[in-house]
C-alpha cells in the first residue's frame, strides 16, 4: 500500500468509508437544497430539496436516463436524498450494515459492492422499470437514495452467511431482506426496482469478491476508481444541467 497501511489502519476497518458517506450525503443534501430551494410547504417540505436541486446534482430515473440521456446518474443518485427522514433512515442503516461488510470482505471490496449495487439498482429502476410494470414494481420518473447500495451490502452479508456456513449470519441477513421488501410494498413512493436491483447485484458481486480470500491491491484500485468516477459524474451532471 506504498507505506500508507498504518494510516489506513487508523481510519478503522472500513478505512473511514462510513464517515465519508455520511459527510458526503449531508453536504450534498444541503447543496441540493441551496441550489433548488425547498420542495414545498410544511416543515418536511421546507427542509427537503426540490426536484430541480436533486436533478442538478444527479437524480436518476426514467426521465434523466431516457429523456435527458444522463446515463451517468446511475452513479450519482445514491449520494442524494429526497427529505430528512429519507437521509436519516438510510444513514442509520448504513452505520449498521457497512461495518459488518467491511469486517467480512475488507474495506475495498465493501466500497466496490456499495457503489456498483447503487448503479445496478438505479439501472433496474431507470431501464427495466421503464418497460416492465408489475404490481408494486414500476419505474420511477426520478429516483435518489442510498438504499439500493445498502441493499447490495445486505446481499453481500447474505452471501457471506452461506459461503462461510454461518446460518446465524444468513438468517440475520434474510430478516433484513424481508424487512426491506415489506417496507417497500407497504410505504408508497419506495423504489422497489432499485432495492431489488441493488440486492441482486450485491449478492452476485460477492461470488466474484470471495470473502474467504484476502483482499488484493486491485480491489483497492477499483474501489478508489469508483469513488473518483462518482465524484466526476456529480460534477459533470451539475455542469451539463446548469449550462
Amino acid at each position: 500500500m506504498w507505506g500508507f497501511a498504518p494510516v489506513l489502519t487508523r481510519l478503522g476497518r472500513d478505512m473511514g468509508f462510513v464517515p465519508f458517506v455520511l459527510g458526503s450525503c449531508m453536504v450534498l443534501y444541503v447543496l441540493t437544497w441551496l441550489v433548488g430551494g425547498p420542495q414545498g410547504g410544511g416543515l418536511l417540505g421546507m427542509l427537503s430539496p426540490s426536484q430541480k436541486g436533486l436533478r442538478a446534482f444527479g437524480a436518476s430515473g426514467i426521465y434523466p436516463f431516457w429523456v435527458d440521456g444522463f446515463w451517468w446518474t446511475l452513479l450519482t443518485a445514491s449520494w442524494l436524498h429526497a427529505n430528512p427522514i429519507h437521509i436519516l433512515m438510510n444513514m442509520m442503516a448504513l452505520r449498521n450494515v457497512a461495518p459488518i461488510v467491511a469486517e467480512f470482505y475488507g474495506a475495498s471490496r465493501m466500497i466496490i459492492i456499495y457503489v456498483l449495487s447503487g448503479v445496478a439498482g438505479f439501472a433496474a429502476s431507470s431501464i427495466l422499470g421503464a418497460f416492465v410494470r408489475l404490481p408494486f414494481l414500476s419505474g420511477a420518473g426520478f429516483t435518489v437514495g442510498a438504499s439500493a447500495s445498502i441493499a447490495g451490502l445486505i446481499g453481500a452479508v447474505f452471501y457471506y452467511g452461506h459461503r462461510s456456513g454461518s446460518s446465524h449470519i444468513a438468517e440475520q441477513a434474510k430478516m433484513w431482506i424481508i424487512m426491506f421488501l415489506i417496507i417497500g410494498f407497504v410505504i408508497a413512493g419506495i423504489d422497489n426496482w432499485a432495492h431489488i436491483g441493488g440486492l441482486a447485484c450485491g449478492y452476485a458481486l460477492s461470488k466474484f469478491l470471495d470473502p474467504l480470500h484476502p483482499e488484493r491491491l486491485d480491489h483497492f484500485v477499483i474501489a478508489l476508481g469508483l469513488l473518483i468516477a462518482s465524484a466526476v459524474a456529480i460534477i459533470v451532471n451539475l455542469i451539463v444541467f446548469t449550462r
